[in-house]
């Protein structure tokens, strides 16, 4: 948890995840006592206190949904199928979908009690072992070769599933590959969250090392109870925007230079910017992006601006170009400059990005 204390010396905490701020509000519009399942969705920053790196970062952008109120199997795998086509939609391919179930609290108990005696019998340091009183599941995330290699012989709890909790998970698969989505169980997946129970899943990118998980989710039966509402099950996932920025520069799929403006503009004086103003905006309503030179940056500092920023085009705008209506549009790339008309700039932009 990021944890601090302000100024005026209140202890603040930053909040890690999407899911229980979304309950809670559920449960104060009293949204859970309307018609179930009830389908909310969120997107925003939250924070993580871990020393930064590459995809992983103190402050992180996500979106999720929550699905409230039915233990319906078919709602699992609806809730996994949008997050898998989310991924599919902004042009993901070298991504896997890993399913597994923690079952009920039965197979949980179960399996709990086998596998504390396993890590009991091993040789562990101390650290590692107030992890496992904690929550032994969270050996399984142990990254480190000699503990992996041990929970890799690690009872697991599919082996412990009731059969209500089989059937459901079973289930859960017979839809996902009704509806085509192409999964693997993974029996050693651990959730970063405590509150996870049955259905988990995750999404795993190939070309990603390290910090792989782009996104997943699970069920939660008992978590709105536990925060005062009612005793309903909920199943949801938080998607993270940043990996998947990374995954789909790794892909090829977008670049820096995808977020850099089609046409930077500069406009020399008063008078040519407001013509430049208006430029713009005519330009930014037939979609083509546009940055103007704020200030009154020298033309050399403009032009260095200009090749900063990325820009396929750009074009000054001074008293002279005003009184002909002719303007030089500069190709960036190539430096070659083409003579076209104020009136046709907006034309001759969209003409000329569209082959782009």
């Amino acid at each position: 948890m990021y944890t601090f204390e302000d100024r005026g010396g209140r202890s603040i905490t930053l909040r890690p995840e999407g899911t229980v701020g979304a309950l809670r509000s559920v449960i104060e519009h009293g949204l859970d006592r309307a018609g179930l399942p009830v389908k909310v969705f969120y997107c925003g920053s939250f924070f993580r206190a871990e020393r930064p790196q590459a995809g992983r970062y103190r402050q992180f952008y996500s979106v999720g949904i929550e699905a409230i109120g039915s233990d319906d199997p078919a709602l699992d795998a609806e809730v996994i199928a949008l997050a898998y086509e989310g991924f599919y939609g902004i042009g993901l391919r070298k991504f896997r979908l890993e399913v597994t179930s923690l079952g009920d609290a039965q197979s949980r108990k179960a399996h709990r009690v086998d596998l504390v005696a396993y890590i009991n019998s091993l040789n562990l340091d101390e650290a590692t072992k107030a992890r496992a009183q904690i929550n032994p599941l969270r050996l399984f995330d142990d990254k480190r070769p000699d503990v992996a290699a041990m929970m890799a012989k690690a009872p697991r709890l599919l082996d412990y599933l009731s059969t209500e909790s089989a059937d459901h998970f079973a289930k859960v698969q017979e839809y996902l590959s009704a509806m085509g989505i192409a999964f693997t169980i993974n029996p050693l997946m651990v959730r970063g969250l405590d509150y996870y129970t049955g259905t988990t899943f995750e999404f795993v990118h190939e070309d990603l090392g390290a910090q792989s998980g782009i996104g997943g989710g699970g069920r939660y039966d008992g978590l709105m109870e536990s925060i005062g509402g009612q005793n309903i099950s909920g199943i949801g996932f938080g998607l993270g925007i940043d990996r998947a920025l990374l995954a789909a520069e790794a892909e090829g799929v977008v670049s820096s230079t995808d977020f850099a403006p089609t046409l930077y503009l500069i406009p020399l004086g008063q008078s040519a910017k407001a013509v430049a103003m208006k430029l713009a905006h005519e330009l930014r309503d037939s979609d083509i992006s546009v940055e103007v030179a704020m200030g009154d940056k020298a033309l050399k500092n403009a032009m260095k601006s200009a090749d900063k920023s990325g820009a396929l085009f750009s074009l000054v705008l001074g008293e002279s170009e005003l009184e002909s209506g002719n303007v030089e549009l500069k190709e960036m790339s190539t430096g070659v400059a083409t003579s076209v008309t104020l009136s046709a700039l907006v034309p001759t932009l969209i003409t000329r990005t569209s082959k782009k």
